[in-house]
Formats: C-alpha cells, sequence, structure tokens
C-alpha cells in the first residue's frame, strides 16, 4: 500500500535544502518507490511531502538523507518530524 510521508524540517533555509539534496539526490533521479516528491518553505522551516510505494522504500532512501546533509555541512536546527499516512488514492494526470 503506498503511504504519504510528510517531513518537517525546522529552521531549515531554501539554501540549505538545495545543497543538502544536491549530495542527497544531485540528478534529481526517483529512487526506487518514489512516486512523487514536493518541497517548499514553511512556517520556522522547509516542508516536505512525498509518496512512496512502502514505507520501507522510504526508509531505504531516508539513509542517503542524513549521509547528504552531513556532506553538504548542514547541521539540523531541531529533528525532523515525520508523519506517515495511509495513501487512500493517487491519481496520475
Amino acid at each position: 500500500m503506498a503511504v504519504g510521508i510528510r517531513v518537517k524540517l525546522p529552521g531549515m533555509t531554501q539554501e540549505e535544502f538545495d545543497s543538502g539534496h544536491d549530495h542527497i539526490n544531485p540528478d534529481r533521479s526517483a529512487p526506487p518507490g518514489l512516486l512523487f516528491h514536493a518541497s517548499g518553505p514553511i512556517d520556522g522551516g522547509w516542508g516536505i511531502i512525498d509518496f512512496w510505494e512502502t514505507r520501507a522504500d522510504f526508509d531505504a532512501f531516508q539513509t542517503r538523507i542524513a549521509e547528504g546533509m552531513a556532506a553538504a555541512g548542514i547541521e539540523m536546527q531541531a529533528a525532523p518530524e515525520i508523519k506517515e499516512f495511509p495513501v487512500h488514492e493517487l491519481i496520475h494526470p
């Protein structure tokens, strides 16, 4: 079953996100299991909405996130807030 993952990154700026993303996924290709990814500014930081085929796919990719942020020299101001929700419907154009 597909899952939605909402991530809030407190204190993160667009520049920090882009720098981290350059290390995490430099060619911006979809990793195995990713159905949809979007990110943007939120109150007090940066927000991400992903849809994955399974939670295990997200968990497998998540190791690249910590490594990429460290490689970019980004220190998180607080732990990311990660919320998972079941996906009832996913419509592709």
